[in-house]
């Protein structure tokens, strides 16, 4: 999969809304039933905290996260968590550019996507008007509570991003605060660009949270390198509410290991790779590639 060749889009118009809904896909063999709502609010206050359901039946249960207020111009309202019926699953229609993206399930991601008939749909609401951390931590909260509450469940698919994790990671993972988020809801991407030695590797799912994506054009250096780069970059984004004013520099790469001995040049662009947005472009001195 991952030597496909693809054609760039220019025409894509899906543009990923910043702080749109946080949108969470479980995927099953089998079909599954609700939880009942007793056992859905207790394990929703063991890992959110105070909650509230509002409705709970076999098609739909909602909650209200009572510890998180969003904040408008019209009042303030807590965020609701919404949790769909099952219903079926069809994996075939996920196109090959997604698929390609799908690393961190690389090895089992054409079986889940053939297996899996059905799913349940889980997403935020009112949540984009929450801080960054605090936003992140919820939806991680989230995504926790659902692994335990469907424990039959094969993988999570997280649409923001494109990313397919195995349900066993998500339960089995020891990270902690909100790089859970990055975990979940960021994917790193890569391509080798047709023709040439150049590579591009990108973030996509920071909008969610109202931060920018990454972007490096780049040739000569470990791909591996890069990828870890944009993780900590991303975590720093999102512990400090993206402080990278245009123009500025981060610490690069030497050896594998960021070292403020290298200074890379970060400048807001558009992304070069579908979806269309703006992006952090980082301009990796002597290993940059293209015209800046």
């Amino acid at each position: 999969m991952s030597d496909r060749i693809f054609q760039q889009n220019p025409d894509d118009k899906q543009v990923p809304r910043p702080g749109g809904p946080f949108l969470i896909q479980m995927l099953f063999k089998e079909p599954v039933p609700m939880p009942d709502k007793e056992s859905m609010t207790a394990v929703m206050q063991r890992h959110i905290g105070a909650v509230e359901c509002f409705h709970c039946d076999t098609k739909m249960a909602g909650f209200t996260a009572l510890e998180h207020i969003a904040e408008f111009k019209e009042g303030k309202a807590p965020v609701q968590l919404m949790v769909m019926g099952c219903n079926e699953f069809k994996g075939k229609g996920f196109d090959a550019f997604l698929v390609s993206q799908m690393w961190d399930c690389q090895k089992d991601r054409e079986r889940i996507l053939r297996e899996c008939k059905y799913q349940v749909v889980a997403t935020d609401m009112l949540a984009g008007a929450l801080p960054a951390l605090e936003r992140a931590n919820l939806d991680a909260d989230f995504v926790e509570a659902l692994a335990e509450l469907y424990p039959g469940c094969e993988a999570f698919f997280f649409q923001n991003c494109g990313k397919l994790l195995l349900a066993e990671d998500v339960r089995s993972h020891q990270i902690e605060g909100p790089d859970r988020f990055i975990r979940f809801g960021v994917n790193v991407r890569f391509f080798n660009i047709q023709g040439t030695e150049d590579k591009i590797i990108d973030t996509v799912g920071m909008s969610t949270l109202c931060l920018p994506d990454l972007q490096y054009h780049f040739r000569g250096m470990n791909p591996n390198w890069v990828v870890n780069h944009a993780y900590n970059v991303a975590s720093y984004i999102l512990e400090y509410d993206n402080p990278i004013q245009d123009g500025e520099t981060i610490d690069g790469v030497a050896d594998g290991q960021m070292s403020q001995e290298i200074q890379w040049v970060c400048r807001y662009e558009d992304a070069l790779i579908q979806p269309p947005r703006a992006v952090l472009d980082i301009n990796m001195g002597e290993y940059a590639s293209g015209n800046r």
